[in-house]
């Protein structure tokens, strides 16, 4: 029974301890990384290739034979001639050159360069989960606008209805008309905002389920009626900071970005075959020894046993149609690695060039709608209220002056988000990678 109570109680207290589990960005960003089955799959590679590894070192098995040489076939007597042995052998192929020290080194590159894929993932992650946190914030502040205005339009439309049944002022049909026109579309308004919402959810709640395709981290904290927009700099604040921007200064930046370390790493994985494919010019060696058994002569005479040993190796003779197509394709395999790397950098830079030519964009429209655009329509806002109050003034001034003013808040919104969210792009490129690059 007190089992039963204490399970009982957990079920209700745990669910309110998971809800409070994510309340920021940051922590949605660690529980996505931690759920993320991208990362456990690249460490059990992580672990494969290592193994791997330690496996190339090991020389092949050695082969052993069993064998009854001789043996007459009028008597079928083991006894019977001299030449007759029972013949055990073992043989071990030797590798050739040092092949297995490189296959070795590239199975090893491999697991190395599988944290550096972990770096990038978890860039990835960070932006794409914080992208669709911004989406879930301009949502809910959108909500916010409309909300806290639509009691406005709603207050208006009453008015103007009095206004025109009782025939006092200037109130029009048309004005009801417009009033009310308003306020539907301000419910329209507010309906995309819930569904942009919904979506945004839908999307985070992809990163934040666990294994067992469960979330039990409710996102309370965005259920509550008032967001604010989360804090997000850029790691290079000097670097997009410059103008105009040095390119030389960026290149040398995206040359420690995880992609670019990884391709430096498939370099010189290509190098270490150019090596091996050297490796097939040199002969490879067979060590063999066997002891042969022999019985008895007949009349009792003692027959000694043989033992022998012998080395066999290929001679690399005819090497146009094998050995040097090998090292030309490992060779070129080089070429096609460096040519890969110079995409990646080169596509890392015109990303990152192209956000930073946003945020500075991005930056004069949120200047000029913080300073200018949107106090000036909360001001005219306030001014065709007041004129109308004094029957100086006409309705629809009203209602539009009330438009113009929620709508420059619209837009003063989007773009913060825009701009924060082109932040986390560009932090994305600016990503670095503490792994050593020295693969010597």
């Amino acid at each position: 029974m007190t089992i039963k109570v204490s399970l009982f109680i957990a079920t209700l207290i745990l669910p309110q301890i998971a809800q409070a589990n994510i309340a920021t960005l940051e922590q949605a960003i660690d529980v996505a990384i931690s759920n993320d089955p991208w990362l456990k799959s690249s460490q059990y590679k992580r672990s494969a290739m290592q193994s791997m590894s330690r496996e190339a070192l090991s020389y092949p098995d050695p082969q052993v034979s069993i064998g009854m040489m001789n043996l007459p076939v009028d008597s079928w007597e083991f006894n019977q001639e001299g030449m007759t042995q029972l013949k055990v052998g073992v043989m071990q192929m030797l590798p050739r050159g040092d092949s297995l020290e490189i296959k070795s080194q590239q199975l090893a590159l491999d697991a190395k360069k599988q944290p550096i894929l972990q770096a990038d993932r978890k860039a990835q992650v960070r932006r794409d989960v914080s992208q669709v946190w911004l989406d879930i914030v301009q949502a809910k502040k959108t909500l916010e606008l409309i909300e806290r205005d639509s009691v406005l339009f709603d207050q208006m439309v009453e008015i103007a209805n009095a206004s025109y049944s009782n025939a006092l002022g200037a109130t029009r049909q048309q004005d009801v008309i417009r009033a009310q026109l308003e306020v539907m579309q301000l419910d329209d308004k507010r309906s995309a905002a819930y569904q942009q919402l919904n979506t945004a959810k839908a999307k985070l709640s992809q990163w934040l389920l666990n294994d067992a395709f469960t979330n039990s981290n409710a996102l309370s904290v965005l259920d509550q009626n008032e967001v604010t927009l989360p804090l997000i700099r850029s790691i290079a604040p000097k670097l997009m900071q410059q103008r105009p921007v040095d390119s030389q200064a960026v290149v040398q930046h995206l040359t420690h970005h995880p992609l670019v370390v990884a391709a430096d790493v498939d370099i010189y994985r290509a190098n270490q075959g150019v090596k091996l494919a050297e490796q097939a010019y040199k002969p490879q060696f067979s060590v063999n020894a066997s002891y042969a058994y022999r019985d008895d002569a007949p009349d009792q005479m003692s027959r000694t046993d043989f033992f022998s040993v012998g080395v066999s190796f290929d001679v690399p003779l005819f090497t146009d149609g094998k050995q040097d197509q090998q090292k030309a394709a490992a060779t070129a395999q080089v070429e096609a690695s460096k040519t890969d790397r110079l995409l990646v950098l080169k596509r890392l830079f015109s990303n990152l060039n192209g956000e930073i030519q946003t945020i500075q964009r991005l930056q004069e429209r949120q200047s000029l709608y913080a300073k200018s655009i949107v106090a000036q329509s909360a001001e005219q806002a306030e001014a065709a209220l007041t004129a109308y109050t004094n029957d100086d003034g006409d309705f629809s001034e009203v209602v539009r002056a009330r438009i113009a003013k929620l709508n420059a808040q619209l837009s003063a919104l989007s773009i913060d988000i825009a701009l924060l969210k082109a932040v986390v792009r560009s932090n994305y490129y600016l990503a670095q990678i503490e792994e050593d690059a020295s693969y010597e």
